[in-house]
């Protein structure tokens, strides 16, 4: 007897910051019919900037309207809208960050949340937010990463991926200044960082995942003579881990590391980065409207496109749907993954 095919994912979806080309991206997806036969879509948002994204797009798709989360009936095949504002009231400004716009954003990700934790929804994929509107709004968190660890109360190593074509990037320090960076490169920290993106490939779907690690210095370092970060932290750290069973080499030279990523040839899955801009300088380059942050490491798939609100095309019809819909696949294919490896420790 064939094993049954598990049913469509279901991804809950956020507009993002008003303020900017999210509602639009969400139009967008909703009108292409593959996504309604990909997924059961469950849209947590304000009607009216629903309603308003669809009409900037210039293309409206069909909904049902619940009354909660609980109510959501998605036998009539069309995506389901939970009406939901948070505490915002009026208008909301456009084109520029608010804290209106942030509180908006952080309410319904709350709200996504909630859906996710019950078993509601199996993925959440968010349209670009804007931290300076997050921030204002009241979230003390560097960035939305460590919001959705804070949230859940999840105590488990975190790091945000990028992933564009099937590539996957993933960095040991983020969001500080680079004067910090050398000093918050550890073997720990460098180990960790390789383990978590191992996993996370193993839970999308990735069989056999294929790892480089980046060194932080110019050409390597040079063996040591342009620091000794390679020598006495990196390489050990990589060691550590392939003894570990994980398929991994490195340290490589960061300024040609992405040149064994492109293409029918690429060598590897993911890359392991050192800072912020080391990975998304290139990634960026190679496709910045196809590119998705993942937030990693956290029990659910969460993603959202890897670029920003574009307050300034925000409003024109112009804005270009490709990341956002490399997300949803991603997220799809995500959630069905969790779906089988929960089906399959249930049967161990």
């Amino acid at each position: 007897m064939k094993p049954r095919k598990p049913p469509k994912p279901r991804i809950a979806l956020v507009l993002g910051d008003p303020a900017g080309i999210g509602p639009e991206l969400v139009a967008r997806l909703l009108a292409d019919p593959v996504a309604a036969q990909s997924a059961e879509l469950l849209l947590i948002a304000d009607r009216a900037e629903l309603e308003r994204g669809m009409a900037v797009a210039g293309c409206r798709t069909p909904y049902v309207q619940a009354a909660s989360m609980n109510e959501a009936d998605f036998s009539h095949g069309k995506p389901v809208l939970v009406d939901y504002r948070g505490e915002t009231e009026g208008e909301f400004e456009r084109g520029l960050s608010s804290v209106k716009g942030g509180r908006y954003c952080l309410d319904t990700l709350s709200m996504a949340l909630q859906a996710i934790r019950h078993g509601q929804a199996d993925a959440i994929l968010f349209a670009p937010l804007n931290k300076h509107s997050l921030h204002q709004a009241g979230m003390h968190t560097s960035d939305e990463l460590h919001w959705f660890v804070e949230q859940l109360g999840f105590d488990g190593p975190v790091c945000e991926f990028n992933v564009l074509d099937g590539l996957w990037t993933s960095r040991v320090t983020s969001h500080i200044a680079h004067r910090e960076v050398a000093d918050q490169i550890t073997r720990q920290g460098v180990t960790q960082g390789i383990e978590l993106i191992h996993r996370e490939l193993l839970r999308s779907g990735v069989a056999h995942p294929r790892i480089a690690v980046c060194g932080l210095n110019p050409h390597n370092g040079d063996n040591g003579s342009f620091g000794r970060e390679e020598i006495d932290i990196i390489g050990p750290a990589v060691e550590a881990a392939r003894a570990r069973g994980i398929p991994v080499e490195g340290p490589f030279a960061a300024d040609t590391i992405f040149l064994k990523v492109q293409g029918e040839q690429r060598q590897y899955d993911a890359v392991v980065t050192m800072y912020h801009d080391q990975g998304q300088i290139a990634m960026k380059l190679m496709g910045f409207w196809r590119g998705i942050t993942v937030q990693g490491g956290l029990p659910f798939p969460i993603l959202t496109p890897a670029h920003g609100t574009a307050f300034d095309i925000a409003g024109q019809g112009v804005a270009n749907p490709g990341a956002m819909w490399q997300a949803f696949q991603l997220a799809c294919r995500m959630a069905l993954a969790r779906r089988e490896q929960e089906a399959e420790h249930a049967l161990a």
